[in-house]
């Protein structure tokens, strides 16, 4: 097929603009080096400075911007008229410098006008009564018809405007959105839902119970509103709805920008740091080109690199793919000036690559300067009060001058885990509306098994119940599966059948996808896997331990919290209660079933415990390498380059010099271009880090 001329001009425009980012006609970005800047906002300066401004990022080295989500009321201060000239000067002036920008919508932050126009955009209450007041953002009704017509004014206007300039590279869609509030409005278009999903009032009645408490109805619009409900099946159903508004607004914006956008632009979506319970996130990221998130770490001495990895694994997971990160910090955070801990010399940098090594392709700081008013006065920038350069601004110039040179090594890494943690946004609900402990609860239990994971420097993805690749995974860690459907539980099932090893923790399997018990022994489906069956269980009010310490932990060998009355019937048991009573069930049990293995856990375990049963399963599962041996504060992450290849990353998270033995096959360090050969003793200085290129 012929193109005609202007097709043909419109390429090799593309081409001869774009430095950063590659031209290809598809829905995945992609980008020929790191992307390492800041959030920047020219309109929270006190006073004039974009040139001075601008001339630091280019000293520094900085080569990525994002901006523009925040300031609707300046996009459009009176209603109807929209401004412009403010924000071209600052785009204009980044892409005189070479610098890609990041454009956001504003709609998280409604302005004084729309909002005294249109008082019922506000939501005014949360379920549990907590009121948010105009002056906060995020306090919008996602599905107001009147907010949705404002919101797609200024997205069209926004984006119409700016979708050819050659500086913009993509778009992100509102800001860190969340759900969880209740308004009148939304329960109509939640029994609207309802109608449209079962047709009838039978089939919610029947799932739910509404015989329990004389509570069936004839039609839905009986169904009482959602702040009087206890019904668990009535409130999961909810949640479920209040996520789905999130994903459709999320999805619709997306809709809009994409009748703009340039095929060599991107969408994205920032979420807010690791696993979020009030938004279903794998749906969000369906509609998004790329996944961005913002987060945040401690630092000094309680940096550990875990937070990074944890954001940089869930939000991976989501679309198997890289992703960006739009926010993190780069001096100190807060909504007030207690807790300020600026980072140690070093941990900057170190944190840039943790990010990379996870697969992020960018790295930004909210934001570029410390702001002089306003709640997050003391969530500090690269710049502090000041404004002048100073040495969180120095360690930026060194890590994005030595970017400039490693960029298009680091960038795009793949990574090919085999272990994986699976996550149930209904069971962490499920298990919120029925709780087992005050202090233990479903997100307890999987930053436990997150944490012991991470420990032993095992690296992992997230799957979901929806998620069909199972089988990529020699380990499957299941935390409580309390909610799940016949069919999620068939595939857990099946994984394990085919050679998969599967670690089930207590509660798993015990209600179906209606938050509602199943009528056959626990846990249900899983039952032949496990090769157990239980019929009882038991609250534990104090700690004990398991008989004979059979992991020989001393007063670490602890069980707590919950004990099922685990009843064998093919499993292994491994280790039993030391107690009078419970002792005859066992705490721990293990199954061959098919070609797989199947551990079983029907109690709490003590950290020091589960890091001790982990690494019986990281054997079983044949997961049992040499990065078992690594010393205590070194992390190791490794993955592969667009260019085929291997690089592993050594992370020193201590102030005290450290050292390993390299076990893998020759190759260089990037950084220092230091020959590392296999066997070889590889020194670390305190919050440093080698990258090793594989030969």
């Amino acid at each position: 097929m012929l193109l005609n001329r202007a097709v043909i001009t419109k390429v090799l425009f593309l081409f001869l603009t774009f430095g950063l980012l590659e031209v290809v006609f598809s829905q995945r970005p992609q980008f020929n080096t790191v992307l390492y800047g800041v959030s920047y906002y020219h309109e929270y300066m006190p006073y004039e400075r974009l040139e001075k401004v601008v001339q630091l990022m280019e000293q520094a080295g900085i080569n990525f911007v994002r901006l523009g989500e925040s300031t609707w009321s300046l996009w459009e201060p009176k209603e109807g008229q929209f401004e412009f000239a403010w924000m071209d000067r600052v785009i204009d002036r980044l892409h005189k410098a070479g610098i890609k920008v990041l454009l956001g919508t504003p709609t998280y932050s409604i302005p004084p006008w729309l909002y005294r126009k249109h008082p019922e955009i506000h939501r005014k209450m949360s379920v549990d009564g907590f009121s948010v007041p105009y002056g906060m953002r995020q306090q919008a009704d996602l599905s107001n018809p009147a907010y949705r017509y404002y919101c797609e004014r200024v997205i069209r206007a926004v984006v119409d405007h700016y979708k050819d300039h050659p500086a913009i590279i993509g778009y992100q869609v509102d800001n860190e959105t969340g759900s969880g509030f209740f308004a009148r409005e939304d329960y109509l278009s939640f029994i609207d839902e309802l109608k449209r999903k079962y047709k009838t009032p039978e089939p919610i009645n029947k799932m739910w119970g509404f015989n329990y408490w004389g509570q069936t109805i004839n039609d839905f619009d009986e169904l009482a509103p959602r702040d009087g409900m206890v019904n668990p099946g009535y409130k999961l159903e909810w949640e479920r709805f209040q996520h789905k508004i999130t994903t459709d607004f999320l999805s619709w914006q997306a809709d809009i920008v994409n009748e703009y956008k340039r095929p060599d632009q991107f969408i994205c979506h920032n979420f807010v740091g690791g696993l979020r319970i009030n938004i279903n996130q794998y749906d969000i990221a369906r509609a998004l080109d790329i996944v961005a998130v913002n987060p945040y770490t401690a630092i000094q001495d309680g940096l550990t690199g875990e937070d990074i990895a944890w954001s940089g694994d869930v939000n991976r997971s989501l679309k198997r793919d890289n992703y960006l990160v739009t926010e993190t910090n780069a001096q100190t955070t807060g909504w007030n000036s207690a807790g300020q801990f600026p980072p140690y010399d070093g941990q900057l940098r170190l944190n840039v690559y943790a990010h990379l090594a996870s697969g992020a392709n960018s790295v930004a700081y909210w934001h570029w300067h410390s702001l002089h008013y306003g709640q997050e006065t003391y969530w500090k920038g690269v710049l502090s009060h000041d404004l002048q350069p100073n040495r969180i601004y120095k360690e930026m110039t060194r890590t994005a001058q030595e970017l400039k040179r490693l960029g298009p090594e680091l960038i795009d890494l793949k990574k090919t885990n085999r272990a994986a943690v699976l996550f149930s946004l209904d069971s962490y609900h499920g298990i919120s509306y029925m709780p087992f402990d005050d202090q233990v609860n479903y997100m307890t239990m999987i930053r436990q098994f997150y944490h012991t994971l991470y420990d032993l420097n095992v690296e992992v993805d997230f799957v979901y119940p929806q998620s069909g690749n199972y089988a990529d995974y020699d380990l499957i860690v299941v935390p409580p599966l309390y909610i799940a459907s016949d069919e999620t539980l068939n595939k857990l099932s099946a994984y394990a059948e085919g050679g998969g090893t599967l670690l089930l923790s207590f509660k798993s399997g015990f209600c179906n996808e209606y938050s509602t018990v199943r009528w056959e022994p626990a846990p249900g489906p899983l039952r032949k896997a496990a090769g157990v069956y239980y019929q009882e269980f038991s609250t534990l009010k104090e700690p004990f331990a398991l008989k004979d310490d059979p992991y020989r932990l001393g007063d670490k060998n602890r069980v707590s919290v919950w004990a099922e009355f685990l009843i064998p019937e093919t499993a292994q048991p491994l280790a039993f209660y030391d107690h009078p009573f419970f002792g005859k069930f066992p705490a721990i049990t293990r199954n061959k079933f098919g070609k797989g293995t199947v551990f079983y856990q029907g109690t709490k375990l003590s950290d020091e415990l589960q890091r001790e049963v982990m690494r019986e399963i990281l054997t079983t599962a044949g997961l049992d390498g040499p990065d078992r041996q690594l010393p205590e504060a070194v992390r190791m992450k490794t993955g592969v380059n667009k260019k085929g290849r291997t690089l592993r990353y050594y992370f020193n998270f201590s102030d005290r010099e450290t050292a390993f033995t390299y076990p893998y096959p020759d190759g260089r360090d990037l950084l220092s271009r230091a020959e590392i050969k296999n066997d070889q003793t590889v020194s670390l200085k305190p919050w440093d880090v080698v990258i090793i290129r594989q030969k």
